[in-house]
């Protein structure tokens, strides 16, 4: 029988995972053919890094682990080749976040893979996200009101549309217990070894929670400007006000009056430094640095691996050593 999780409680402490992109897709998925239904191990596909991360973590030696977005690639800009999509129909388990890559949402659709892990509740709860709930950090309303027709507010974090919940590394971690749940109903013989992983990767990601908070607790500024409003999910967590240069879509041209816009934001702040992202084009977040004669950065979204030999939490902890020194933190 086919098994088709889709989440929707709320959640206490973390959670979720990820998707993947792009026109090396159809190699990724290739990899999953492999291992699919008829191998020995069992066949996990991801749609992106983090829940690739989490996958292969709690999956151990015991799964087979492939993405359908490549490293580095851009997981907004996803596309399936007719291969790929077919391999979702071969694997057996599939883990993505639904609203975040359609060729994803459209392939599942037509495939209905063996069993199905949707991680999207993780990216819909939390602080700023329900209902009568307090202000999404940065929320400007004064800016709001005084902004261009077309033009996001300086300041507004979209925290209830962001599906960066990974960003959040308990919420990456509650995934984790769900990622073990499905691999051990799918291979029951190794269920309580699944269930370890999940618990013992739980307690690393609890650990880097703490050195964010520990990190972040005692900062000069706490106002970030990014390349895009990717960050509302780790903005909320750590008591930070996210300025987008983009809104949540990353290749958004910004005009002159947001850019002027966000120049304020950035002299009332004391602003010293303006992130890029290394998989996005940096010339914005340069342009708005070089004419107000501050500092460029990179603050990774962690969307996608863009260094083999850094992992997901060694990419945090350099988003975190960078933060530090942006917001003079002690």
């Amino acid at each position: 029988m086919k098994s088709r999780t889709l989440l929707s409680l709320p959640m206490s402490a973390a959670a979720l995972l990820a998707l993947t992109s792009c026109a090396g897709a159809g190699q990724s998925a290739g990899n999953a053919a492999i291992a699919g239904s008829g191998g020995e191990q069992p066949a996990v596909l991801s749609s992106f890094y983090p829940l690739q991360y989490v996958a292969e973590k709690v999956g151990g030696d015991l799964v087979r682990v492939s993405s359908l977005t490549p490293p580095g690639a851009e997981p907004h800009d996803l596309e399936l080749s007719p291969n790929a999509v077919a391999e979702l129909g071969a694997a057996d388990l599939v883990v993505y976040l639904s609203g975040f890559q359609p060729a994803v949402d459209e392939a599942v659709e037509r495939t209905s893979p063996e069993r199905l892990l949707d991680v999207a509740a993780f990216a819909e709860s939390g602080e700023g996200n329900e209902e009568g709930g307090d202000e999404h950090a940065g929320h400007d309303h004064a800016a709001e009101e005084s902004a261009p027709a077309g033009d996001e507010p300086a300041g507004h974090d979209h925290a209830a549309a962001d599906p960066h919940f990974w960003l959040d590394p308990e919420r990456l971690a509650e995934v984790a217990h769900e990622v073990a749940h499905e691999l051990g109903a799918a291979d029951p013989a190794n269920a309580e070894a699944y269930e370890a992983n999940a618990v013992a990767l739980t307690k690393e990601l609890t650990a880097l929670d703490e050195e964010f908070k520990t990190g972040l607790e005692s900062c000069r500024r706490n106002t970030i400007v990014v390349s895009h409003e990717a960050y509302g999910f780790l903005a909320d967590k750590y008591g930070l006000e996210q300025v987008g240069i983009a809104g949540l879509e990353p290749e958004t041209e910004p005009s002159p009056a947001r850019m002027a816009e966000i120049g304020e934001v950035i002299k009332a702040e004391g602003v010293t430094t303006v992130f890029s992202e290394s998989a996005l084009n940096p010339a914005a977040a340069e342009t708005l640095a070089r004419e107000l004669g501050i500092e460029t950065a990179v603050l990774d979204p962690a969307e996608a691996q863009a260094d083999g030999n850094k992992d997901y939490r060694q990419v945090m902890r350099d988003n975190l050593a960078a933060l530090q020194k942006a917001l003079d933190c002690k």
